[in-house]
C-alpha cells in the first residue's frame, strides 16, 4: 500500500468516533483495494489521503466530524467513468457497512446523504455537506503542477473518449465551475484556496479550448 494510503488506524478511529466497534478489518482492506482498481488515475488512495489532509485542517468546524469522516473514506468507493450513478452506488455501499457495524438509523441516513452531496451539482449547501464537498474539490485549488496533473490523471480516466469529445466536454465542466459565485462553501476554502482555484481553472479552459 503506498505511503500516502489512509491507515488502518485512521480507519479504526473513525468507527470509534463514532460510538461502534470498528467494522472489520478486511472491509478497510477491501475499500483500499477498490481505491486502487485500474481505472482510476485520480480517484485513488491518493485523493483519498489529500482529503483527509484538507479534512484535518477543518474537523473542529464539523457538527458530527465522524459522520463526515466516514463519508469520506467511502465517497469515491465506488468509481466507474463509464456511469453516471457512482455517488449512489457508494453511498449504498457504506449503507450496508453501516448496517452491519450497529450505527444508528439516523447517523446511516445522514452518511448517506453526505456522499450523494460529493455529486457537486449546484445548489447551496451548509454545515457538514458544504465542509465535506468542499474538501473533495480542494484539488482545484491546488498548486499549479499538482492541478495539471490532476488534469492529466482526469483524461486518463477517460481515456475511452475520444479527444475532441473530451476537451469539449471537459471544458464545459471547468467553465461551470468558473461560472459559480463562489467556488467553495466554507469560508475556510474560500480563504485559502478560492484564487488559486480559479486561476487553474481559467488557465485549464484555455487549455481545453
Amino acid at each position: 500500500m503506498p505511503d500516502d494510503a489512509p491507515t488502518l488506524e485512521r480507519w479504526r478511529g473513525t468507527w470509534r468516533s463514532l460510538g461502534v466497534a470498528a467494522a472489520d478489518d478486511a472491509e478497510f482492506r477491501q475499500l483500499m483495494q477498490r481505491y486502487a482498481e485500474p481505472q482510476r488515475a485520480y480517484h485513488t488512495r491518493r485523493h483519498l489521503a489529500e482529503c483527509f489532509a484538507h479534512w484535518d485542517a477543518v474537523r473542529a468546524d464539523a457538527g458530527r466530524p465522524g459522520e463526515v469522516e466516514l463519508a469520506l473514506w467511502y465517497h469515491d468507493a465506488v468509481y466507474d467513468p463509464r456511469r453516471g450513478d457512482n455517488e449512489e452506488r457508494s453511498a449504498a455501499l457504506a449503507a450496508e457497512a453501516m448496517q452491519r457495524a450497529g450505527l444508528d438509523p439516523g447517523a446511516r441516513a445522514r452518511v448517506h446523504g453526505l456522499i450523494l452531496a460529493t455529486r457537486h451539482a449546484e445548489g447551496t449547501l451548509e454545515g457538514d455537506a458544504a465542509l465535506l464537498t468542499d474538501v473533495d474539490l480542494a484539488i482545484l485549488g491546488a498548486p499549479p503542477a499538482r492541478f495539471d496533473e490532476y488534469e492529466r490523471e482526469v483524461r486518463q480516466e477517460y481515456a475511452w473518449v475520444p479527444m475532441p469529445i473530451f476537451r469539449r466536454k471537459r471544458r464545459a465542466v471547468l467553465e461551470a465551475f468558473l461560472a459559480r459565485p463562489r467556488l467553495y462553501a466554507t469560508e475556510h476554502f474560500r480563504r485559502t484556496l478560492e484564487p488559486q482555484a480559479r486561476a487553474n481553472l481559467a488557465r485549464s479552459v484555455a487549455a481545453h479550448g
